[in-house]
């Protein structure tokens, strides 16, 4: 069966965001107790680019099925697991990029690399990081993972703050997040 993108955040309402969201299946990594570690000799870079031994990984669908394998333990390391392998892997900055940003009724919805559909709130939250010069935005995504959202989708959020008249503030699923860096101020 051929895969089917999500349609574009611009088409959908709230009600059919969370439907697709609910209906992504994901491996149930949180119940498998690997006994083999080892190293996937993978990466992803800042770009959401994933390499294997250097070489980018030119398949989309495999990039999206390693994603569901993902995880990130406590101390910030990334793994591939698998019922019987717990291979590490290099993430250069988050495991993702938000790539498309929406707000539909009361809630941020955002678009990730793989075409997974995240809704911003409480379980999954904003959080603004580098610094003034550098400023980065990220969402939780799942099991301790992240997206950084990429330019554009850092000005789509910049936009629907201004448009709500908030002092770089957001809100989504009653949660507020604010969009500035630690140390900056909204001059």
């Amino acid at each position: 069966m051929p895969y089917e993108p999500p349609p574009y955040l611009s088409e959908l309402n709230l009600e059919q965001i969370a439907e697709l969201v609910a209906a992504r299946k994901l491996p149930p990594v949180e119940q498998w107790t690997p006994t083999r570690l080892g190293e996937s000799e993978m990466r992803i870079a800042t770009d959401g680019t994933w390499y294997h031994q250097e070489g980018p990984i030119r398949r989309e669908a495999m990039v999206r099925a390693f994603a569901g394998l993902l995880t990130r333990d406590a101390s910030g390391a990334h793994w591939l697991v698998t019922p019987f392998e717990k291979l590490s892997i290099e993430v250069d900055d988050a495991a993702f990029v938000a790539v498309d940003c929406a707000a539909r009724d009361g809630a941020l919805v955002f678009r990730l690399n793989t075409d997974d559909l995240v809704i911003a709130g409480p379980d999954n939250p904003l959080r603004a990081g580098g610094d003034p010069e550098t400023p980065a935005l990220y969402l939780s995504v799942r099991r301790g993972l992240e997206a950084r959202l990429n330019r554009s989708t850092y000005a789509q959020l910049a936009d629907i703050a201004l448009e709500a008249g908030e002092d770089w503030v957001v809100e989504s699923m009653g949660a507020r997040f604010s969009l500035l860096p630690p140390g900056a101020s909204a001059a």
